[in-house]
């Protein structure tokens, strides 16, 4: 994984089960590649569809998830997820339509494939989402 030069810490560890499994859905999409931003995995193609890990906007608390995606939601689906007990706005990204789940060994792992999926869309070049729609 390489690193951008950031001299934010390292805040994953690379024989994380869940980051592995997370890192073959993510690579799966067609041309997407991951590099460490701000000390976390983040897999992009042209743009950035998806980091592994991060910190949760609040007033009173930033709570680091250190197991969970960031992911742009599909704008028809951000309401109800928004809604969902289980999404949680990170700091930073929250205001951009980002949201933050959970994710563990026991995850839904179609589940996070489809919100990995969604994201990549919503983010890819139409070329890049006609490569995905071909599979």
């Amino acid at each position: 994984m390489s690193d951008t030069g950031s001299s934010h810490p390292r805040m994953f560890d690379d024989d994380d089960p869940v980051l592995a499994r997370v890192r073959e859905l993510a690579l799966a999409l067609p041309e997407a590649d991951v590099k460490v931003s701000h000390g976390r995995p983040a897999f992009f193609t042209r743009r950035v569809f998806a980091y592994y890990g991060g910190t949760e906007r609040s007033d009173d608390d930033r709570g680091r998830h250190d197991q969970a995606i960031i992911i742009r939601a599909d704008p028809d689906d951000e309401p109800a997820l928004r809604q969902d007990p289980r999404f949680w706005v990170p700091a930073y990204l929250g205001p951009s339509g980002w949201l933050g789940f959970d994710v563990a060994e026991h995850s839904d792992w179609t589940e996070v494939a489809e919100l990995l999926d969604a994201s990549y869309r919503v983010t890819a070049t139409p070329r890049q989402v006609r490569l995905l729609d071909e599979r």
